[in-house]
């Protein structure tokens, strides 16, 4: 015969066992629907507040639109374009936006190669889980461009790499492996902020 005091104590932990499996359930099932803010989180930048032009691509309608922002710039033109294009970025990565990007992606650097030439690195999660469509991925090109050639002075074309290296497309439509002229993206600009013809 079991002891009654035995039977007490495994009726006990047994109840304890449950309570304790229905509230990491509980907490696990909350956890789940918190989901993680997977933005890249960049160090606070030292500079003055200026006000810059950010170019916003605009789905719905197919259409780019400047967009003025109050931003901390460094001095630096290298740090300035790095600054312009992440803030630019944040306003694509936030849950309201009218141009989503996916989860994670970033702009890795942004090189200044010579006077006229810019480089802008971005993250393979950029590329990888980017929207494929012709006038999306146009959208994204001609945001980022102009976006730099507004803001900095003298660059006239810009070359983009995907986690340092060419790539042929975006997500399978605009061609990567050219060079953009920034007159010519500027044009664009100009046709997609009065919208589809």
């Amino acid at each position: 015969m079991i002891p009654r005091h035995l039977k007490i104590g495994v009726a006990v932990l047994l109840a304890a066992v449950l309570v304790m499996a229905f509230y990491l359930r509980r907490m696990r099932s909350e956890t789940d629907t918190h989901a993680a803010d997977t933005r890249p989180v960049t160090a606070p930048v030292a500079g003055p507040t200026e006000q810059v032009n950010l170019y916003v691509a605009y789905d719905d309608p197919g259409v780019l639109h400047a967009q003025a922002a109050r931003i901390a710039l460094p001095a630096g033109r290298q740090q300035r374009a790095q600054e312009l294009l992440r803030a630019l970025l944040q306003m694509y990565l936030d849950k309201t936006s009218p141009h989503p990007l996916p989860a994670g992606a970033d702009i890795r650097d942004v090189y200044m190669v010579d006077p006229g030439l810019a480089v802008i690195d971005l993250n393979a999660a950029f590329a990888d889980g980017h929207r494929s469509g012709v006038l999306i991925e146009e959208l994204t090109i001609a945001s980022l461009v102009q976006t730099l050639a507004a803001n900095i002075p003298g660059i006239n074309r810009v070359k983009i790499l995907v986690d340092g290296k060419d790539r042929e497309t975006l997500a399978g439509h605009a061609d990567l492996t050219q060079f953009f002229d920034t007159g010519a993206m500027s044009r664009t600009a100009e046709q997609l902020a009065s919208g589809p013809q």
